[in-house]
C-alpha cells in the first residue's frame, strides 16, 4: 500500500513538473495571438486587392484626396469612408467580397483581441494592423520592435506609447 501511494505521488510530481513546463495558458494565448496576427495578415490582403482600383476602401473614389489616411482606431463598422460606407462593408460581400462576412463578424465581436488601423496618407506609406498580445512571446516581440528604429509612418504614438515595453502595452503591428 505504502509503495502504491509513493508511486502516485512521484505520477503528481511529475504530472505538475509537465504542466508548469508546457504552460497551457501560455500557449493558449500564443495561439489567440497567432490567430489575431493571421486575421491582420489577411485584412492587409484585402485592402491592396481593393487597392487595384485605384483607390483605398476608406476613400470614396480615385478622385478622393481629401481621405487620403485612416486615423488609428478599432478595425470595427464605424471605420467609414466620407459618404459614411464602412470599410469592412466595401471590403466585405456589401462590396467587392475581398473578405468573407462570416470574417468580419468574427472580427468585429466583442470577444475578439481587438484589431487596430492605420495610415498615415502620405504617397507610399504602409497600411498597418495591429493588435494587442497575450502571449509573452509576442509581447516581448512587439517591445522590442518599439524599442527599434521605426519607419516614419509607423503609428508610433499609438502602437508604442512610452514604456510600452515594461507595461506590456506594446501593439504587434504588419506589415
Amino acid at each position: 500500500m505504502i509503495e502504491l501511494l509513493i508511486v502516485v505521488t512521484v505520477l503528481g510530481i511529475l504530472a505538475v513538473a509537465v504542466l508548469s513546463a508546457i504552460n497551457p495558458i501560455e500557449q493558449i494565448n500564443r495561439g489567440k495571438d497567432t490567430g489575431s496576427r493571421s486575421d491582420a495578415e489577411q485584412l492587409l490582403s484585402a485592402v491592396d486587392r481593393f487597392y487595384t482600383q485605384g483607390y483605398y476602401p476608406w476613400q470614396t473614389g480615385a478622385a478622393d484626396t481629401t481621405h487620403t489616411a485612416t486615423v488609428w482606431g478599432n478595425v470595427d463598422l464605424t471605420w467609414a469612408d466620407a459618404a459614411a460606407a464602412p470599410v469592412l462593408t466595401k471590403l466585405s460581400s456589401g462590396g467587392t467580397a475581398e473578405i468573407k462576412e462570416s470574417f468580419v463578424t468574427r472580427i468585429t465581436a466583442t470577444a475578439y483581441n481587438t484589431l487596430k488601423k492605420y495610415n498615415r496618407g502620405q504617397q507610399g506609406d504602409s497600411t498597418y494592423i495591429c493588435f494587442l498580445p497575450k502571449s509573452a512571446n509576442f509581447e516581448t516581440e512587439a517591445g522590442i520592435r518599439c524599442g527599434a528604429t521605426l519607419p516614419a509612418d509607423f503609428p508610433s504614438s499609438g502602437a508604442c506609447p512610452a514604456g510600452c515595453a515594461v507595461a506590456k502595452t506594446c501593439y504587434s503591428c504588419l506589415p
